[in-house]
């Protein structure tokens, strides 16, 4: 065992490096070895309740104004994202209030004494989903919203008891060497999450894809609930949030863009869905959208020059990206700061954003995964803009700054695991 990962731990900073020192393992699809590090722990997750979301996009958003309205509506609530922007703390929540660090240090010792004992060591992600299960256990959440990692079937998190119910978000392309080249392979991992007669709420899909979770419904004798997002209209928006109608009550949403409206929609239908069980009222739903907020998604973090920052890494994020610039910037031409991960589809996204901008400025996110700057500067020089290469996050955005001016535009875009730093030149943690 490596000196990062000796036990116990007494701080968070060591559990947090004890739970990285086990990122060599990588991502190795299977559930066995979660349900043996379960068993020894006394299966935390047969005492909790579940809301199970899957999907490419929209998850962690979907999953925040969940938790959100659930925890107005007086409910108990833990919330289980990935990845964290700033804290690793971030991971796991209840009640919007992040695990304490002598309290993730004392359940790291205790579930990483077990791991360490297996033969076959569970990775990173394993570990984390574990030891949130405990916290979750130990705080008596009546319910837990957990987001699945990037798969489904064989994701960590499919290790628990049939769900309240389960949420399909987008599907789209995106670890598609893991899940499948077409959307329809990547639907097919992730409704094999759907459990014997429990209910499933669907993002708008393709044709293709709702065919399959279709059958995975029937297969399992799982009732469908397509969400309805024509049911939510949209009243007034600006760069401070949307204005919607549901039901006939006037709902605030801070985070922008259709795709938001859209992943509300989600959510709302999830709420009528879990009414008969979890009820919460119109006032509860009203107080959990408008405390919503999930950083890096198309977040303005600055103004004169509007600074604009995205975590959106794949074709999808790249169009929503492009689409949210048209609708809060229209006729504004943007400077582009962008870095991405090498294992990423960068050059698709690239061909969607780049003719986009007036100036190009590429960073090197903090990942050994990164594409390094000059690399992805060079990708981009096919398409006839200015590109600088910065020496870092913090350079690049000053130096994109610079070129926008202040009555300019700069989205920042490509990967969630630039955002913190990002956030971090205008004093955001």
């Amino acid at each position: 065992m490596s000196e990062t990962s000796r036990l116990p731990c007494s701080t968070a900073e060591e559990a947090v490096a004890y739970i990285h020192s086990f990122s060599w393992l990588g991502s190795r699809p299977g559930l066995e070895r979660t349900r043996e590090l379960l068993r020894a722990m006394g299966d935390p997750q047969d005492q909790l309740r579940f809301v199970h979301i899957v999907g490419t996009n929209g998850k962690g958003s979907t999953a925040v104004m969940l938790a959100r309205i659930l925890s107005a509506g007086g409910y108990t609530t833990g919330l289980y994202t990935s990845p964290y922007i700033h804290r690793f703390q971030e991971r796991m929540t209840v009640d919007g209030k992040e695990i304490g660090g002598e309290e993730l240090a004392e359940i790291t010792s205790m579930v990483g004494a077990l791991a360490d004992a297996m033969e076959d060591h569970p990775t990173e992600f394993e570990l984390v989903t574990c030891i949130a299960l405990e916290f979750y256990r130990r705080r008596g959440c009546q319910i837990v919203v957990l987001e699945a990692g990037m798969g489904g079937r064989l994701d960590s998190t499919n290790v628990i008891p049939a769900p309240e119910l389960v949420i399909i978000t987008n599907i789209g392309l995106d670890h598609t060497q893991q899940l499948g080249a077409t959307p329809e392979a990547i639907a097919r991992e992730k409704a094999a999450v759907i459990k014997a007669g429990c209910p499933v709420v669907l993002y708008p899909q393709s044709p293709g894809v709702t065919e399959v979770v279709e059958e995975a419904c029937r297969a399992q004798g799982a009732s469908l609930y397509p969400a309805r997002p024509e049911d939510l209209t949209r009243l007034a928006e600006s760069v401070e949030g949307q204005v919607l109608s549901w039901r006939g009550e006037e709902l605030v949403l801070p985070l922008l863009g259709e795709n938001q409206r859209r992943n509300a929609a989600v959510v709302l239908r999830a709420v009528e869905v879990l009414s008969a069980r979890w009820p919460v009222s119109p006032q509860a739903v009203a107080a959990g959208l408008a405390g919503a907020r999930w950083p890096g998604r198309f977040e303005i973090v600055g103004r004169r020059p509007w600074f604009v920052v995205d975590g959106g890494h794949n074709p999808q994020c790249a169009q929503t990206v492009a689409d949210n610039l048209e609708r809060y910037f229209p006729g504004q031409r943007p400077v582009l700061l962008l870095g991405v991960l090498e294992d990423k589809d960068y050059g698709q996204l690239c061909r969607q954003v780049a003719p986009l901008a007036r100036a190009l400025v590429t960073v090197t996110p903090p990942s050994p995964r990164a594409l390094p700057a000059q690399a992805l500067a060079e990708e981009l020089r096919q398409y006839g803009k200015p590109v600088t290469a910065a020496p870092s996050i913090r350079e690049g955005a000053e130096l994109a700054r610079t070129l926008a001016g202040e009555e300019g535009l700069v989205c920042a875009l490509g990967s969630l695991y630039s955002v913190a730093a990002l956030r971090a030149c205008f004093g955001l943690s």
